[in-house]
């Protein structure tokens, strides 16, 4: 599937950003600009069920690997830079490869769902299409009103059989084997989907770990000038 896009800037340089369960490319309104200014041309994409790209009939249409088949259909190879936030992360990894970007970075990724009764639930997520603005502001106590606005609208306008979708991929382990270009993964402070554990593992495989003090999951949104700092050395 070609998917939806939206650029920032004209440069040289591509930087390819690919958003988490239930956003779409309005996630990266602040992140996109500042690459531009730093001489990117930034492309966002909307996955498949997100934003404005569009929505094959089913669940099973929505597995990871559909994902990943769709960023390399829509986007170029080559690019200086790849960014993936949770689902988008899981996704671009197993898409790196193909893509061939000369670097990566994962943010908070979703490289493994839990299991069991407090593990990975589709229904959770489903219930955000239903949350009050206050609702949302509570839960994203830092983010700024217009990523409160733009929550809401990304959520009520998202297919919520993306979630089902990956239902079946609960307890599966899609860690990546090791970093197939120079990768960086930015975490949560705690980060619920990448333990201690876990991102020791990441750093033995040859991935730069950083942790963003006091971040929540959506770390760009939740503290923008700390992920860009997180960036340093890699854009």
């Amino acid at each position: 599937m070609r998917l939806h896009t939206t650029t920032w800037g004209s440069g040289d340089r591509i930087a390819l950003l690919v958003h988490g369960l239930m956003a779409d490319h309005h996630t990266w309104r602040r992140v996109g600009p500042a690459l531009a200014e730093r001489g990117y041309r930034a492309v966002a994409v909307d996955l498949r069920g997100h934003g404005a790209s569009g929505r094959p009939p089913g669940p099973e249409r929505y597995r990871p690997g559909d994902h990943a088949d769709d960023l390399v259909e829509t986007l170029p190879t080559g690019a200086e830079l790849a960014v993936g936030h949770s689902l988008g992360a899981l996704v671009l990894a197993q898409a790196v490869e193909r893509l061939k970007p000369a670097r990566a970075v994962y943010s908070d990724p979703a490289w493994h769902l839990g299991s069991g009764p407090a593990g990975y639930r589709a229904g959770l997520f489903v219930r955000g299409k239903s949350l009050t603005r206050e609702q949302v502001r509570a839960f994203n106590p830092h983010w700024p009103d217009e990523d409160v606005d733009v929550e809401m609208a990304s959520v009520r306008a998202w297919d919520e059989r993306t979630a089902y979708a990956l239902e079946e991929f609960r307890g599966v382990d899609m860690w990546p084997a090791g970093a197939v270009v120079p990768s960086l993964v930015t975490l949560a402070d705690p980060s619920t989907l990448v333990p201690p554990g876990a991102a020791g593992m990441l750093a033995e495989r040859g991935f730069v770990v950083r942790t963003v003090a006091g971040a929540g999951h959506t770390v760009h949104r939740d503290d923008f000038e700390g992920f860009m700092s997180a960036l340093d050395g890699w854009i």
